[in-house]
Parts: structure tokens; C-alpha cells; sequence
């Protein structure tokens, strides 16, 4: 799980593309999920996502992101099914429209969550940090802010993971609870991660201004980002998925 956020290095034609790009086409799909209620479409969407993962050589983590978010999407599907009451009845209180609202809200989640996991497992949050201040000419301290917290989730993800091995080894059965009962056992854990994070953030803060923060400018990166062909064709099929949900 802390593996989710991590930058995998490699060579493949999607690391080399501009960061910026990357972060684009991520909203691109994201844009495309929300504008179609097609479940032809949002599937050809989870395909493209699929895609992208294998192409840049990272289909493990690709599939690890995939089967996580099922867990969560197989809850949602069974609560959306019991709650929607319009349609036709097909079995006890499913109705057909019911289902196909369900996999329709489903789809949308994976779509949406999996361009994000997938954009930072092949872009250096440094790079990210510094394609937004030079091509989106954006200001240092807000790309600063956005990477920064990026950076920071499999940190946290890792300081819960020592928490809740520090506990185990304390007697607290975590590996033998299951459901709500182990959300339960790790809310009081919430404490620590907590006063660690603040912590963090404090040195954090300190080791930014004395490299001077405040004086970081759009010309202070010594890497420069150009936009290539594969860039250009890499928007406009971006573009096109968001045409094709709109028309369908």
C-alpha cells in the first residue's frame, strides 16, 4: 500500500514525456469519465488507464491500484443497487436502472482514481514541481504546496504501517480483525500519525527556508521541459476521449 504514490523509475515513452503533460492527460480522463454515463465508454476509458500502466512498464502496480480500488467499488456497487428504488424490479428491490446506475458510478470512481496513482509512478514530483512553475508559469509556492503533499502520502501511509507494527508487537491483534473492526482498532492510532505529521511538516518548513524558499523563481531550475511531438499527439488524444464521451 505505501507503494502506491512512488515514483517507479524507467526508460519507456511515457516517463519521457513532459510532466505536464502527463498531469493534462490526467485530467483530460478524469474530464471524459464525468461527462459520459456510458458504460461502453467509462470501460474504454479503464482500458486506456490499463493501457498506459503496461506501455510504461509498470503493469504490477497498475493491477495492485486495480484490485485495491475494486474492494472499494464492490461496497459502493452493493449500497448504490440497495438504494435506488427507480426502474424496473429485476430481483427483491434491484431494479435494472438501479444496476446500471451502480456500475456506472463504479466505473467512474476507477477511471478517476487511477490516472492520478499512475501519472506519479512514472513522474519525479520534482520534475512535476518544476514543469508547473516553467510551462504552466504558476507560482512556485502553490506547485511547491500541491507536490509537497504528493510527497508526503506515502510517508504517511509508511509512519501508520510502523504504528501499527509497534502495536502488534504490543499484543494488538491487527492482523486477525477484519472490516469495521479493524477501522476501529486503527482510529485511536490517528494520534500519533498525527503529532508525527506536524512534526514532519515543521522540519520540513525549517529545511525550506534555509535552501531559500522565498527566493525560488520560474529560472531557478536548472532542467528545461520542451513540449515534443509526442506531447502534442499524446493532448490530442486526450482531447479526443473527452469528444467521444461528450458525443455518446
Amino acid at each position: 500500500m505505501r507503494e502506491i504514490f512512488q515514483y517507479v523509475p524507467g526508460t519507456s515513452l511515457i516517463h519521457r514525456l513532459n510532466p505536464m503533460t502527463k498531469l493534462l492527460l490526467t485530467l483530460l480522463i478524469c474530464v471524459a469519465a464525468f461527462l459520459t454515463g456510458n458504460l461502453f465508454v467509462l470501460l474504454g476509458l479503464l482500458l486506456v488507464n490499463l493501457l498506459i500502466g503496461f506501455c510504461a512498464g509498470i503493469a504490477r502496480r497498475t493491477l495492485g491500484v486495480f484490485k485495491g480500488l475494486m474492494k472499494i467499488a464492490v461496497f459502493l456497487f452493493l449500497l448504490q443497487v440497495l438504494l435506488t428504488r427507480k426502474g424496473t424490479p429485476v430481483f427483491w428491490i434491484i431494479t435494472d436502472e438501479g444496476l446500471y446506475t451502480s456500475a456506472a458510478v463504479v466505473l467512474r470512481l476507477i477511471v478517476v482514481c487511477m490516472p492520478l496513482t499512475l501519472m506519479l509512478a512514472v513522474t519525479r514530483v520534482s520534475d512535476l514541481a518544476n514543469a508547473m512553475v516553467q510551462v504552466a508559469h504558476i507560482p512556485y509556492k502553490y506547485a511547491f504546496t500541491i507536490t509537497t503533499a504528493l510527497r508526503f502520502i506515502p510517508q504517511f501511509l509508511e509512519e501508520m504501517s510502523d504504528i501499527m507494527e509497534a502495536q502488534t508487537a504490543r499484543g494488538v491483534a491487527f492482523d486477525k480483525a477484519k472490516g469495521l473492526k479493524k477501522l476501529g482498532m486503527m482510529l485511536p492510532l490517528c494520534a500519533p500519525l498525527l503529532i508525527s505529521s506536524v512534526r514532519n511538516t515543521e522540519h520540513t518548513a525549517v529545511a525550506a527556508e534555509v535552501r531559500g524558499f522565498h527566493l525560488r523563481t520560474a529560472r531557478s531550475g536548472f532542467r528545461h521541459y520542451p513540449f515534443h511531438g509526442i506531447d502534442v499527439l499524446t493532448l490530442l488524444a486526450g482531447a479526443a476521449l473527452i469528444a467521444l464521451s461528450a458525443v455518446i
